[in-house]
């Protein structure tokens, strides 16, 4: 009653007592503790990282756009799949703007709770959920039977209020505060330390199942009022609407209230509310074709630009941030904007002192639209770029409207971002080594160039914030089984001008070596299928940089890479891969090969292994427990293959299994 329909029905004092009368009971009858029990939302303890947690039904994003042209595309193409005649009727709810949640629940006890993450699989941050008052623990079965598995998709958000109340106390223990609420919200589900979570005020709004057993509903309507039988809580603003006109009706008021909400959203979504004739509409590989977000308009203040100051990026692109008179846009207090690059400063004519419109772009990150004119008022003079990095003091290189230090891997700037990016999962994936322990070691002077990772010591951790000596041990067994990896790893960790995961992927095929790499000069490199003439250009001068190539040689002589001779058909040999061109994707475990292992065979016939389904896949490998991929696969009609299957398919390529 508290904490779902906001309606208490006894006092504070009352609810801590009946509290304080169960604590009591339990520990005199332990026997009757229950995972359900208000008491077990008690914070546990910290761990180490996340696991990672497919969803039951891909989780995906909607299609969306601020015109009412758009919106009214969308419901000509929604009745004319559904067919002449055919009745339409649509629910529609506020767009929260927080960070959506996976909840399942077996036999009405909550099992796990995971991050959106990509769609598919996501963080389980089930430890931290437990901890928020309004996810019931176990659902109500005594208005509606609960099903025997439930996955019901929600958003958590945090009230303007407590957004700033939180804020105030950080601010108050020198703590940097939240920009948004979106990102307090997302920043608090992603604790390691549940206490952190628990301490935090969030709160979950449901509205979807993403999949059931045994549950029989017929609309997006009856899910809404059978969430909220279940005791999850659901907007008080949903509406049902037949018409366009209907929609836009809805969504000029909700614009106009959302000041007044307490909460931030920025738009609305639109849903089709049969869902039998939701099947029949289907999705596209990234959204469904039933629903539409329809997005507010972003919010405009204007303000006067204090300063304009050169940031440097991972990347070493350094970037013009104006730094403004605080304006408040949508609820949050903007005092520097992005101005992108010179040539948008030189387009915008933008100088400082200058009065400025400023925008929140998708209501979230600002960026100065225009200046206003102040005929009356002497302008100060045009910025221009630094010569030299601010940061390291190397002088700068102009790349067509960027400017970029091309001091890779000691300009501390960039040091801490490049730490991260060569930790991530597709690059060294060195587990514990996040966003703020890079900051840490880079503030602290322990990471001076990437290659000092490799000599960081146990005892060097523990006297770091946030580290004990079980934390400060596994990071460094951590980098030490990380410095044995495989080439393309190990190139896209680089951080290289214009090789992502899978260009680097592609480089390593067909050089097989990092010396014959970095030995090719652009014409050699525009020998590989997809690189052209400005990737060529850009990862010679990235080779060439003289202290790139000295850090370079200090890596190579810590980090192990596993490498091959280059492939037969990149060296001019001519032969044809019998995979080559083919797309497969694997879901579910095999007892024949780790998944790591099959994807390596199928890269080493010529094909790639892809995280997602689509028209274009040409086989998922359906192993045991096999997730929502295989039910992507029948739906598109991709044709699918057990283990066994994919053994023969291999056989008949002549692989020695």
């Amino acid at each position: 009653m508290y904490y779902v329909k906001d309606n208490p029905k006894v006092s504070d004092e009352a609810y801590d007592k009946l509290y304080h009368e169960l604590v009591r009971l339990e520990e005199q009858y332990p026997d009757l503790v229950s995972e359900d029990s208000p008491t077990q939302r008690v914070a546990g303890q910290a761990v180490d990282s996340f696991t990672t947690i497919e969803h039951a039904a891909p989780m995906l994003s909607l299609d969306s756009d601020q015109s009412p042209d758009s919106l009214r595309r969308f419901d000509e193409r929604l009745r004319k799949g559904l067919g002449p005649g055919a009745p339409v009727e649509y629910v529609l709810e506020p767009k929260l703007d927080g960070a959506s949640l996976e909840l399942v629940y077996r036999d009405g006890t909550l099992l796990q709770a995971s991050t959106r993450g990509d769609g598919r699989r996501g963080e389980g941050i089930t430890a931290n959920v437990r901890t928020m008052p309004s996810v019931p623990l176990r659902l109500r079965d005594d208005e509606r039977p609960v099903p025997p598995f439930l996955s019901i998709r929600g958003e958590v958000i945090m009230h303007a209020k407590d957004f700033d109340k939180l804020n105030e106390r950080l601010m108050a223990e020198g703590k940097e505060p939240f920009a948004n609420p979106r990102n307090a919200a997302a920043g608090a589900l992603r604790q390691l330390d549940p206490q952190l979570t628990a301490s935090r005020p969030l709160m979950l709004y449901a509205y979807d199942i993403l999949a059931s057993e045994g549950l029989e509903i017929a609309s997006q309507w009856d899910v809404l009022h059978a969430l909220r039988d279940w005791g999850l809580r659901v907007n008080n603003l949903i509406q049902r609407a037949k018409t366009v006109d209907d929609v836009l009706a809805y969504h000029g008021k909700l614009e106009e209230d959302r000041d007044d909400l307490g909460y931030e959203i920025d738009g609305i979504v639109i849903k089709l509310n049969d869902l039998a004739a939701r099947e029949e509409l289907g999705w596209t590989s990234r959204h469904p074709r039933w629903a539409f977000a329809f997005k507010f308009p972003p919010r405009k203040e204007v303000t006067r630009i204090l300063s304009i100051l050169p940031s440097v990026g991972r990347t070493g692109v350094v970037t013009p941030v104006a730094l403004m008179l605080p304006v408040e846009i949508g609820g949050v207090t903007v005092a520097r904007a992005t101005l992108h690059n010179r040539e948008e400063v030189l387009r915008k004519d933008v100088r400082e002192g200058d009065r400025v419109r400023v925008q929140r772009a998708g209501d979230v990150i600002p960026q100065v639209i225009e200046r206003i004119e102040e005929p009356d008022r002497e302008r100060g003079p045009e910025w221009r770029m630094p010569e030299t990095c601010p940061s390291c003091g190397t002088g700068l290189v102009e790349r067509g409207p960027f400017t970029v230090c091309p001091n890779s891997f000691e300009c501390p700037a960039q040091l801490a971002g490049r730490i991260v990016h060569f930790a991530s999962r597709n690059a060294l994936d060195i587990e514990g080594l996040g966003d703020e322990t890079a900051k840490q070691f880079v503030a602290e002077g322990l990471v001076r160039q990437l290659p000092d990772l490799f000599d960081l010591q146990a005892g060097q951790l523990v006297r770091l914030e946030g580290f004990a000596e079980k934390s400060a041990t596994n990071l460094v067994e951590a980098l030490r089984k990380a410095s044995h990896t495989e080439l393309p790893r190990f190139l896209y960790g680089l951080g290289i001008p214009e090789v992502g995961v899978a260009v680097a992927r592609d480089l390593a095929r067909h050089f097989g070596t990092f010396q014959r790499l970095r030995e090719a000069d652009e014409a050699v490199l525009q020998e590989v299928p997809g690189i052209g003439p400005r990737m060529a250009a850009a990862i010679t001068v990235f080779f060439r940089e003289p202290t790139n190539a000295a850090v370079l040689d200090q890596l190579r002589a810590k980090v192990e890479l596993a490498e091959a001779a280059p492939r037969a058909s990149d060296s001019g040999a001519g032969s044809v891969q019998p995979f080559a061109g083919k797309k497969l994707v694997f879901t579910g475990g095999m007892s024949r090969f780790s998944r790591s292992e099959a994807q390596k065979i199928v890269e080493s016939l010529g094909g790639r292994v892809t995280g997602s389904v689509s028209k274009s896949t040409d086989w998922v490998i359906v192993g045991e427990d096999a997730g929502s991929k295989a039910d992507d696969a029948r739906r598109l009609g991709v044709p699918m293959l057990d283990e066994n299957g994919f053994i023969e398919l291999l056989q008949e390529q002549g692989v020695d299994l």
